[in-house]
Order: C-alpha cells, then sequence, then structure tokens
C-alpha cells in the first residue's frame, strides 16, 4: 500500500541489512505482506499465517532454493570449488521427500534426546569454563566481549564433543562455518569470494577425513553412529553421510551462537525480564522460547514454489523464489499480542517459527534449547549486574537469513 507520498514500505528494502529491520517488517505485516523485491528477485513473506502456510505445504513450496548461494559464486571461486573437489549439497534443508524423510530417518535415530541428555555435565562444564573465561577478561574493569569469549565458542565445543572432533580443531571448523553462512546467504563481491571458496574446500577435505578415521576407529559420537547405522543396512550413501555432517557442523553451533549473542542483548534491554529470572530460574525455559519468537538466529528461509499458486491472497507464478521473514512473522500481532515486546511469560512463545515448521523442522531444536537454558542459568547466576557497555549499540553482519551480531559489549560490577 502506497502513501499518500507515493511510497511503499518496500521502496529502498535491503534484505541483506539487518540492523534494525524490525520497524519496516512490521510495516510490511500491516501494509505490504507479499510483494516482488525486484534487486534479488524473491517475493517476500512476512505474516505468520502466510509463512506457517508455506513450510506445511512442501509440496508446492520447494526447499529446493534453501541452501542456494543468494550470489552465485564468481568463475575464479568456482574453479578453486571444482579443483578442490567440493560436491557438499545440503544435508537435509534442501531435500525433498522421498530423501529427505529416509535421510533424516537414520540421522534423527541417533541426533536427539538420549545422546543431548547424555553430554549434559559436559556443556554445564563447558558453559562454566567459558564464563570463569568471561571472569578472566573482565578483571581490568573494561568492557568484553561477550560475544568473542562465551557466545561464539560455547555451541562450538558442546557440538564438536558430539560429533567426537578435537578441541584444537575448533577455531578451522568455526572459521569454516562462518565461510559457509556468507557464501550461502550473504552478497559477497567476487573478490571476497575466493577465500570463502578455499574455505568450502578445506570444509568438505575435513568431513570426509573425520568419516575415514572413524570408519578406521569408531568412536562414541555423531559421525560414528551413521557409519554404524549403514553398516547395519540404513538406506544412507557416503555422500549423504557427508552432507548430514556438512549440514550439522554448520548449523549446529553458528545459529546457537547467534542466539546466545541476541538473547544477551534482549535481556540486557530488558531488565524487568533479567531480574525475574534471576529471581526464579523456573521461569527460564519459557523465556528462552520467548527470546527464540522475540531474537532468533534465523530471520529468514526461502522456497521455490513449483507451480503457480496463491499466498494471503496473492498469485504466484511457478518457480516463483520466495524469501520468508521468520524473524518479522514472530512478531505477528495477529499470532502473538504486543509482539514487539519480549514477555517472558508470554503463553504461546513456543509457537515461533525460529526453528520453522512441518518437515524440515530443526533436527537439533532440543540440543540448542539445553545450552541456551544452561548458559542463562549460570549466567544469571554468577553476573547477576551483567549489563551492555554504555554507548555500545550492536551492528549485524550483512546476511540474508542469518542475523549475527559482530560485537556484544558487557560489563558487570566487579
Amino acid at each position: 500500500m502506497k502513501d499518500l507520498d507515493g511510497h511503499r514500505p518496500s521502496d529502498g528494502y535491503d534484505p541483506f541489512d539487518l540492523n534494525k529491520p524490525h520497524a519496516r517488517w512490521k510495516e510490511f505485516r500491516e501494509d505490504e505482506p507479499i510483494f516482488f523485491h525486484e534487486p534479488t528477485g524473491y517475493w517476500v513473506v512476512s505474516r505468520y499465517d502466510d509463512i506457517k502456510a508455506i513450510f506445511d505445504d512442501w509440496k508446492t513450496f520447494s526447499s529446493e532454493n534453501a541452501q542456494k548461494p543468494m550470489r552465485p559464486m564468481c568463475e575464479a571461486g568456482r574453479k578453486v570449488l571444482t579443483d578442490g573437489g567440493f560436491t557438499a549439497y545440503s544435508g537435509l534443508t534442501a531435500r525433498v521427500p522421498p530423501d529427505h524423510t529416509r535421510i533424516r530417518k537414520v540421522a534423527q535415530s541417533c541426533f536427539g534426546p538420549r545422546r543431548f541428555k547424555s553430554i549434559e555435565p559436559q556443556i554445564e562444564a563447558i558453559v562454566k569454563r567459558h564464563l570463569d573465561a568471561l571472569e578472566d577478561a573482565g578483571r581490568d574493569g573494561g568492557p568484553v566481549n561477550f560475544w568473542e569469549v562465551v557466545a561464539y565458542p560455547v555451541p562450538a565445543y558442546v557440538l564438536f564433543t558430539l560429533m567426537g572432533i578435537p578441541d584444537e580443531d575448533v577455531p578451522k571448523i568455526k572459521q569454516y562455518g562462518a565461510s559457509r553462512g556468507k557464501m550461502t546467504w550473504s552478497d559477497l563481491s567476487d573478490e571476497e569470494q575466493i577465500p570463502v571458496a578455499h574455505d568450502m574446500v578445506a570444509y568438505w577435505k575435513y568431513i570426509h577425513d573425520l568419516l575415514d578415521m572413524r570408519r578406521a576407529n569408531p568412536g562414541d559420537d555423531f559421525p560414528s553412529d551413521l557409519l554404524r547405522l549403514q553398516a547395519e543396512g540404513a538406506e544412507i550413501a557416503d555422500e549423504e553421510i557427508a552432507g548430514v555432517l556438512y549440514s550439522t557442523l554448520f548449523a549446529g553451533h553458528e545459529t546457537t551462537s547467534t542466539f546466545m549473542g541476541n538473547y544477551v542483548l534482549a535481556m540486557m534491554d530488558n531488565r524487568d525480564a533479567w531480574e525475574a529470572i534471576r529471581a526464579d530460574a523456573s521461569l527460564i525455559p519459557n523465556a528462552v522460547e520467548e527470546m527464540l519468537r522475540y531474537m532468533p538466529s534465523v530471520v529468514g528461509w526461502r522456497r521455490k514454489a513449483r507451480t503457480a499458486c496463491t499466498v494471503g491472497g496473492v498469485d504466484l507464478p511457478a518457480g516463483a523464489e520466495i524469501l520468508m521473514i521468520t524473524g518479522g512473522a514472530n512478531r505477528d500481532e495477529s499470532h502473538f499480542p504486543e509482539g514487539e515486546k519480549l514477555d517472558i511469560l508470554r503463553d504461546n512463545a513456543r509457537t515461533h517459527l525460529s526453528f520453522g515448521y512441518g518437515i524440515h523442522y530443526c533436527l537439533g531444536f532440543q540440543l540448542a534449547k539445553m545450552e541456551a537454558s544452561i548458559l542463562l542459568r549460570q549466567l544469571a547466576e554468577r553476573f547477576p549486574s551483567l549489563r551492555l557497555a554504555p554507548g555500545f549499540v550492536p551492528e549485524y553482519h550483512r546476511n540474508i537469513t542469518f542475523r549475527v551480531p559482530k560485537s556484544v559489549l558487557v560489563e558487570w560490577d566487579r
């Protein structure tokens, strides 16, 4: 809908700029809930009911473009990938049934509550160790980058415990993950794509080396479980196992790191919620759901219309590429009253779309919530006066899907 000056909410919209998107997303929901964004070629959808319906209808709305680079790799970058033998394909998110159903069944059988629960004491210890580091970093009295000291490394150490990956490999796997996020969901220049392409080759090689090691020496970890099930007759190919690890090694820590950074920002800006959690730890599980709604890691997902269809009263052509702004839908007032407000007592907080919906619902959602709850509890116990550094305003990396803060500067009473 145009205003009196003939402008639309979508005019000048840059979907890669995630610094302060919520006011504009609210305008989209209210005045232009579905529109075609010519610079990217995507139909942008922002209302909760429309996005949930798209997620739920995988036959009409294919996930085949979920991992498609927003900007195609340049020729030099493609040569790096080809020469390096990079053939990675999505583990699950870009697959459709029946392959998706078959592979997910195998992966889910060994990446679920039993295994997560088994490493809970290790998660507690990993969080404690990094909060010790936070305390040490703050001894000089100045601001400390919570993102760098805690949020960035903790989920990696947790996930790699599940994966059987040595601690000394954490920095390079985090680097590979960051490069993968940029390759797929950012708008890198040709020059910026080259080092990313080299990282992807190294990442893919690392996964295959890991599988070779587990074939030779099985352990009590996720890759060994997948290989064991395959040997016992499970219908999953070597490259499909590699694809599952390719996705899990990224999604299993990058999204949780981002969420930890974002929920500290949310808590520090909502002191009543922080004080309530400090006073009553039983509020934490629902608070985590509410923060997943309010400040999620993933704010946009993509689908492709297989056939001509209608969404929210708007006709879309066959082949239409769709960007679903889940971060905006999570604040849709029609589903979440006062959706722009953080309310840790919200009774329907867990109906957020931050883990997706339907057949592609996030495989590791329970692990992410477990990690978030443990960190939030320990943080509130040990740093009750935690606050953002004076004058700090978060900035976010350019990305169409992952809302990743560049830093989270905090301080507390020593």
